[in-house]
């Protein structure tokens, strides 16, 4: 694309999701069918009688890049890779029959879920669903999860999840309803797995700390080889106001042969904190190591976020986010040999008009330290303006 046109193009698109960010009103959540027509799907006969639910959502955004680079890539920057160019990044929907975990007796459920756009690429599972509609990256279908779960009153009840699900690893989802903001930090990207396949066990010792625990097919991989160990804890104070996550996960993974199986470990760590009714504080620490073969040289991965939230009001927010991300020897990001060092500053603002629509705009400066990883390789650093509209239904 051209400079001229991508300031026309990009920058409006930009001012636009910017001012609409500026008005505000009152809105439920809730999706855009119920908003628009009074119907709810979950309504739908024999949903309620079987407690399932139906929920998703489509998702469209730009992303402008003023550096204009040739292979129309932002990478490193992941999901909204694409420079100066529209993508539909998520239409995704999910069925799911919750447990009841407050019941004196055993229940059952499920959830299935369904993910096409161009953010498909990044959550696939080898083995699993990476190849269901080929290779091109702004057709992939995957099956994100796919688990049943199990309930059980004992002691305080123990929940179990029995299939493929995504990882309780880290602060930010693959689910863009679920994050703040449009890109992502390069700790999700980069440091930690998005799906396993396996069991989890999640138990409440009181009504302060949950701790899990559940063995898993390695990183992303649908895999007959040795499992890995996942686990963590959540504790959360008597007034709700700070909550503290970590987790971690621990085996082999195999970049080889099958004989150069090599351990690989990693952890995260997430503080939130409301620091009032309006402004929220988090803070996110992973480490990640993995020992060398006769064919890779050992890697060390380490990072650390920060996210302040404010609420405006119900229907605006504003965020800003702040990452550096260690890349030793290059093994995690650009696959060079070379160390590296990212910084991330993200500015951005949420609005929902109405009910079910939620737009977001932001504006993203990334730096790498040592060596020109933006724009085809020629620069060191580079801004991207980015706005995108989630349609829940």
């Amino acid at each position: 694309m051209h400079p001229s046109r991508y300031n026309r193009t990009g920058t409006s698109l930009f001012l636009i999701f910017s001012l609409l960010a500026a008005t505000s009103a009152s809105a439920e959540e809730t999706g855009l069918i119920n908003t628009l027509t009074g119907y709810n799907i979950n309504e739908i006969t024999p949903a309620p009688s079987i407690k399932l639910k139906f929920r998703g959502w489509v998702e469209a955004g730009f992303t402008g890049n003023p550096g204009d680079p040739h292979n129309r890539s932002n990478f490193p920057v992941a999901f909204n890779d694409g420079a100066n160019q529209f993508n539909l990044h998520q239409v995704y929907a999910y069925i799911e029959k919750e447990i009841d975990p407050g019941r004196n007796s055993w229940d059952i459920g499920m959830r299935a879920d369904l993910l096409y756009g161009t953010d498909a690429k990044f959550v696939k599972t080898s083995s699993f669903d990476s190849t269901i509609l080929g290779d091109n990256p702004k057709h992939q279908l995957v099956f994100p999860q796919l688990y049943v779960n199990l309930y059980a009153p004992i002691g305080n009840g123990v929940s179990m999840s029995i299939g493929h699900f995504y990882t309780i690893i880290g602060y930010e989802s693959p689910m863009s309803p679920n994050n703040f903001f449009f890109s992502h930090a390069y700790t999700m990207r980069y440091a930690e797995p998005f799906t396993h396949m396996g069991i989890m066990l999640s138990y409440p010792v009181n009504d302060n700390l949950t701790i899990k625990s559940g063995v898993v097919t390695r990183w992303d991989a649908f895999s007959r080889h040795s499992p890995d160990y996942l686990g963590g804890l959540n504790y959360i104070t008597d007034d709700r106001k700070t909550m503290l996550s970590a987790s971690l996960i621990t085996g082999d993974v195999k970049t080889g042969p099958l004989n150069h199986d090599h351990n690989r470990t990693m952890y995260s760590i997430e503080l939130e904190r409301s620091i009032t009714d309006k402004l929220h504080y988090v803070v996110q620490h992973d480490f990640g190591i993995e020992a060398g073969t006769p064919n890779s040289s050992s890697a060390t991965w380490y990072g650390i976020n920060q996210y302040l939230l404010y609420d405006i009001s119900n229907q605006l927010g504003a965020g800003l986010r702040f990452e550096w991300f260690h890349d030793q020897n290059g093994t995690r990001v650009m696959g060079d040999g070379n160390d590296e060092d990212f910084i991330g500053v993200t500015a951005g603002l949420n609005y929902k008009p109405i009910a079910g629509i939620t737009l977001r705009s932001e504006v993203r400066y990334d730096m790498a330290i040592h060596h020109d990883v933006f724009k085809d390789g020629t620069d060191n650093d580079q801004i991207l303006l980015s706005g995108s509209a989630i349609l829940h239904f």
